[in-house]
């Protein structure tokens, strides 16, 4: 099952632990334009797309219903008729049977009207399942799509090509590879800047504040997840960063608290800026780590069926509990904040999150092929859903950006170890 992040991809996720966290993002969340140019954007990947799998059962057999009937049929083959006859294919790259086939397949999915709902092929099922496994091939970098209906760059991950050519989290995409961006799905976005590594991406970009757009050529690389990165602050205070909740960010998490734990931890911030989300099972076992006895979640099926995630308390937090979020904080993300502040255990520090409360899931078809789609709606602990609305935090505080990029003064970070002294 996946707890998507909002419209964000995670074009390639982090592993391992690191000294320093992962840029928080920028706070505009609408980017607009201006002089003919996007105004606006920000940070934060925290991608998108994560995805999980919670149901592998396959679909049912298809019966004729009420969209596709003889009627329906006819049609597609007048229109095939037509195209046969009169298209002229500029591009010269004629597609093949099978290309046309998943065209309809996609067709079908697309009319839905869903951001997070899409027909996968055999072949891009089998390359996502795999991203569950931490292996990337990409910039390295966390992709969104702005509301304008361009995507950008929410998040930029250490030490990967995105961030040695200079990329900077909020960096608009307007072409990629010569191919204007506009309009393009989420998910064709990140399969243009993915790509074999060694190979390179060619990105033409729009930085608020400069003159003229930007133009480089990225060379992709395969960059191992990465989801954690945690150290000790000065005054015996930890500090942990999720970047999104993958496959191996429980273990990760586990070592990480761990380790401030020996260390003498007195009190822990949790950094959930620009966290796109992810697996279900990810965050619901990371949550058991520190939530007391109760809920974490639940959902609520289309049949009315309501599915809850607990926690037995037997690893409650003991220490002062300050959480980071942001306009980025999204999906999964948003359910351990959410829980957090339900549960009366630590502080939000912040703004508002992004407000994500819809599930998806794969659907399986017996060909290998599969259709993910938003299957429920999930509650917080005290009932809300938070779709569209997303969490209000405790403590509100803008980013200050310039003085971030300026000298790395990260005023939302100074501000939780500020409440979180309060409390210890």
């Amino acid at each position: 099952m996946d707890i998507e992040n909002q419209n964000t991809y995670v074009e390639a996720p982090q592993a391992a632990v690191t000294e320093e966290p992962v840029k928080p993002a920028p706070e505009k969340r609408q980017p607009t334009f201006k002089a003919g140019l996007i105004l606006g954007l920000c940070l934060g990947l925290a991608v998108a797309v994560a995805v999980a799998v919670i149901g592998m059962e396959k679909l049912k057999p298809y019966q004729a219903g009420d969209t596709l009937d003889l009627s329906t049929i006819s049609k597609i083959n007048l229109i095939e008729d037509v195209i046969d006859e009169y298209y002229y294919d500029y591009k010269d790259d004629e597609l093949t049977l099978d290309e046309k086939r998943d065209g309809l397949y996609r067709g079908i999915v697309n009319s839905l009207g869903d951001r997070y709902s899409r027909y996968f092929t055999a072949e891009e099922l089998e390359a996502e399942l795999e991203e569950d496994q931490g292996v990337y091939y990409g910039v390295g970098a966390y992709i969104s799509l702005g509301d304008n209906g361009y995507p950008f760059f929410s998040g930029i991950m250490q030490d990967t090509p995105a961030e040695r050519a200079g990329i900077h989290s909020g960096d608009v995409i307007v072409e990629v590879n010569g191919e204007s961006a506009y309009g393009m799905e989420l998910d064709a976005v990140v399969d243009r800047v993915r790509g074999d590594e060694g190979t390179s991406v060619h990105l033409k970009l729009f930085r608020e504040g400069e003159d003229d757009y930007l133009e480089m050529d990225v060379v992709r690389a395969q960059i191992e997840s990465r989801t954690v990165t945690h150290k000790m602050l000065e005054d015996d205070i930890g500090y942990i960063q999720i970047i999104q909740f993958d496959g191996v960010t429980i273990d990760q998490f586990t070592e990480a608290y761990t380790d401030i734990r020996e260390q003498g931890a007195k009190g822990l911030i949790l950094d959930l800026r620009s966290n796109p989300g992810g697996l279900v099972n990810s965050v619901v076992e990371i949550a058991r780590q520190i939530l007391p006895k109760g809920l974490v979640f639940y959902e609520e099926e289309t049949s009315g069926e309501r599915i809850e995630y607990t926690c037995d308390g037997s690893n409650e937090i003991d220490i002062p509990l300050v959480v980071l979020v942001n306009g980025y904080s999204a999906s999964a993300a948003e359910i351990l904040s959410g829980s957090v502040r339900d549960h009366g255990i630590g502080t939000l520090v912040g703004t508002r999150t992004y407000g994500k409360g819809i599930v998806q899931d794969y659907k399986f078809i017996s060909d290998g092929s599969a259709v993910r789609l938003t299957v429920s709606a999930y509650y917080l602990p005290n009932g809300d859903n938070i779709q569209g609305k997303g969490i209000e935090p405790d403590v509100e505080i803008e980013l200050d950006e310039d003085a971030y990029y300026e000298d790395g003064t990260d005023n939302q970070l100074d501000k939780a170890i500020e409440v979180l002294k309060e409390s210890m």
